[in-house]
């Protein structure tokens, strides 16, 4: 990571999730693995971010609470250390390493890294539905500048 801040962004933030969204809606790639209709959560910590795919892309991301998980497919949920990490590694590798992969994390998970607020099972398979499409969207940040909050 380059020493100085200039440029990045902080992770989590709307702006570095709006940045992967810039990204993948721009990307051929994306487009490739297939069309995907989710509404799914990112929460990191206390913080909820509520990320809208149609189609062939990613329509809208915006800051959420705890009280609209329950509207959403599935949500991931780590803790903060643990996304923190999922993101370095991302970057280092330019990808996730098989050790870092959303369905890696999901196994691994006591409880899994995918919840459904509502138990709705049909909901919650989304996730494994278009998990390809997800491991694109957050491989996509190893693109951009990230720092986190003790950095920034």
């Amino acid at each position: 990571m380059a020493s100085s801040t200039s440029g990045a962004l902080v992770f989590p933030s709307l702006k570095w999730f709006q940045a992967i969204q810039e990204l993948v809606n721009n990307d051929p790639e994306f487009r490739r693995l297939g069309s995907i209709d989710a509404t799914m959560g990112v929460k990191i910590g206390p913080k909820v971010f509520v990320v809208t795919f149609e189609a062939f892309e990613c329509s809208n991301i915006r800051e959420g609470t705890e009280f609209d998980l329950i509207d959403l497919d599935f949500f991931l949920e780590m803790t903060e250390e643990k996304w923190n990490d999922l993101i370095r590694n991302t970057k280092e590798n330019g990808g996730a390493d098989l050790s870092h992969t959303l369905n890696t994390l999901d196994l691994m998970a006591e409880d899994g890294l995918s919840q459904n607020a509502t138990g709705d099972q049909l909901r919650a398979d989304i996730f494994f539905r278009v998990n390809q499409s997800l491991q694109h969207f957050f491989d996509s940040s190893a693109k951009l500048n990230t720092v986190f909050p003790a950095e920034a």
